[in-house]
């Protein structure tokens, strides 16, 4: 008798729904509990076991998707005896949707990321000396080894990119106030920024394995010897990015900048942290090799008090003086062609700046479209040409 009533009460609360198309039937389902995936599934099954993702459901002239999850059918919209039609897709089609679909929520996920981690970036800034990040409309660019601009594939990118270097920056600043272990999580904040960056536009710069330099870095600083491990794996891949960067041995910065040497600065800590690793780990060989390089370079950084007041006395400044006279090997003339280059990419770079930001300030005027999208310049320039 239980069983019977158990029975009735369950076929009272079923509703029914009636679907067409590529399987027409009725279906009893509960329009409360139900999601648009189920009832999918459910028709995929009727209509011989074919992939879910092959079925399509119209219901009032609208495509039922399954996002957002938990929806029930009827907060869907959908009545008892509604009508829904569904397609079936091909099985190449259907992975092709599938395959949008799986574009757009990693997408959205993407730009979700972006959301919070940004979020999470002022929050920690209140935390700290200054309490600020720099403006979220703070124009940047971003230059490869040649001094080339680097474009940026989205807007998205620019957007990681740019929070990735101020909370670079940000770090830098604490680690020079010794509070490491308050810089490394802004680094690691950074490092999910750089994660979020299409690979091929960060791997032309050394930005990336700068910030690894810097993590292993504090870990040292906080006598951390718990991380050998994953500060092993993070100085192999700084060096694996160098050498993307830089080229193997520097040559590619060399070839660049006419056979000028890459900051030995950079490959000083490098070494040093791979020697100070390797000697922790038991590879007393390895760890003998890496700190003899790392101090034969650090003697090639001590530069002649001489030479710099030779430039100097040109009216170069002392730091940039000393840069370039290791880039160049501590020639005279060779440090004053360096400086002279850095001096005009400098007005170059400013006056490109200027130019960006006059159309940036342009583009603003004209507002948004309406999918809600800055202005195409380039297309409004071509519609104006045109008349």
């Amino acid at each position: 008798m239980a069983s019977g009533e158990a029975s009735a009460s369950a076929s009272a609360s079923a509703d029914r729904i009636r679907v067409v198309g590529a399987w027409a039937g009725a279906l009893e389902v509960e329009l409360g509990a139900w999601t648009v995936p189920m009832l999918r599934a459910e028709v995929a099954r009727r209509a011989g076991d074919v992939e879910p993702d092959r079925v399509g459901l119209i219901f009032g002239g609208r495509v039922l998707k399954d996002d957002p999850a938990g929806v029930s059918l009827q907060q869907a919209g959908l009545k008892s005896n509604a009508k829904v039609l569904s397609t079936l897709a091909s099985p190449d089609r259907g992975k092709a949707l599938a395959a949008e679909a799986a574009a757009a929520a990693a997408e959205e996920e993407h730009s979700n990321k972006l959301v919070r981690l940004w979020d999470a970036a002022q929050a920690l800034s209140q935390r700290h000396s200054d309490g600020s990040l720099l403006d979220e409309n703070f124009n940047i660019a971003l230059e490869d080894q040649s001094g080339q601009k680097v474009m940026f594939g989205s807007a998205d990118d620019m957007k990681a990119l740019k929070m990735a270097l101020m909370l670079h920056q940000k770090a830098k600043v604490l680690i020079k106030k010794n509070m490491y272990k308050e810089a490394l999580d802004v680094l690691m904040m950074s490092e999910e920024a750089f994660s979020l960056c299409d690979n091929k536009l960060i791997e032309r710069v050394d930005n990336v394995p700068m910030l690894q330099l810097d993590i292993v870095w504090c870990y040292f600083m906080l006598r951390d010897v718990s991380r050998l491990e994953v500060a092993g794996a993070r100085l192999n891949k700084a060096r694996l990015g160098f050498e993307l960067s830089h080229g193997k041995d520097s040559t590619r910065f060399r070839l660049l900048q006419a056979a000028r040497h890459a900051d030995l600065a950079l490959y000083v800590r490098l070494e040093l942290l791979e020697g100070v690793v390797a000697y922790y780990n038991g590879n007393t060989e390895k760890a003998r090799g890496s700190l003899s390089s790392a101090q034969s370079k650090y003697m090639q950084l001590q530069v002649p008090d001489e030479a710099i007041a030779m430039l100097t006395d040109m009216g170069y400044d002392a730091r940039a003086s000393k840069r370039a006279l290791k880039m160049t090997g501590y020639d005279i003339q060779s440090s004053v062609d360096l400086l002279c280059e850095e001096r005009e990419k400098k007005i170059r770079r400013r006056e490109q700046d200027i130019e960006t930001q006059r159309e940036i300030m342009e583009q603003r005027r004209y507002g948004k479209t309406p999918m809600n999208k800055a202005v195409d310049m380039q297309k409004l320039k071509g519609l104006t040409t045109i008349g």
